[in-house]
């Protein structure tokens, strides 16, 4: 196995339908990847399962308790010899980019923390010293989506998971090609007085490179200018 993922979540559920279908199912059922999924109701005491409470000065929402999630993750934690990466889903965190996916995964464990309501319980951070990341601003019901975005992302890059190895390298925002990706056409080479352009149909290699190159750029400089201020001339 590349890589193991455990995800602790108060909903496990919501990740049956996409752990089934389509390349992650292939990339479970080869044991490329693994998946675990922990319901932190399970370390609830109470007959209710309760893992919130009403945040201390008052206020809307509910907030994750520390003494419920803290022995959660550290239990889990101890699965295997290897701890691996923790990370906390929150607003707050780092943005989620594909340099961010690349680097996870060289890990051989990620353990993904999923909030619910307010959030977490301040102190679980300063406890278990997570890595904090979001996947965008704005505000989902629940780390569950973001996880699932993650588990997704970094799956692609494990060697195997992609029918061809090389697909990966030349998506939008991979490491050595910053840019958009160029556009991409299909048959019928014409459809509704639209054609594909002659480049790709040429046969030549070269010029089609070039063609790709350029299309990249005119594409992020439409659609994305902010990113050509990581490009060096």
């Amino acid at each position: 196995m590349n890589i193991q993922f455990d995800i602790l979540t108060l909903f496990p559920g919501i990740f049956s339908g996409f752990l089934s279908e389509s390349l992650l199912k292939d990339a479970l059922n080869s044991g490329k990847i693994g998946v675990r999924l922990h319901n932190m109701r399970d370390w609830a005491d109470d007959k209710h399962n309760t893992m919130d409470d009403r945040p201390f000065g008052g206020g809307p929402g509910m907030v994750l308790k520390v003494d419920r999630v803290v022995p959660c993750v550290e239990d889990v934690q101890r699965l295997e010899p290897e701890t691996g990466r923790l990370i906390m889903l929150s607003p707050q965190g780092k943005r989620f980019c594909q340099r961010t996916a690349e680097g996870l995964a060289e890990a051989k464990r990620i353990v993904i923390m999923c909030g619910r309501y307010k959030g977490f319980d301040e102190r679980i951070a300063g406890i278990l010293k997570p890595e904090e990341f979001s996947v965008g601003d704005y505000i989902l019901n629940g780390g569950e989506v973001a996880a699932m975005v993650m588990v997704e992302t970094v799956m692609r890059l494990i060697p195997g998971v992609l029918g061809d190895e090389n697909s990966h390298r030349c998506d939008s925002f991979s490491t050595g090609n910053r840019l958009l990706d160029c556009a991409q056409y299909t048959r019928p080479r014409e459809y509704r007085g639209l054609s594909v352009p002659e480049v790709l149909v040429s046969g030549n290699h070269q010029d089609i490179a070039d063609w790709r190159k350029e299309n990249s750029l005119q594409r992020t400089r439409e659609k994305r200018p902010d990113l050509l201020k990581n490009i060096t001339e």
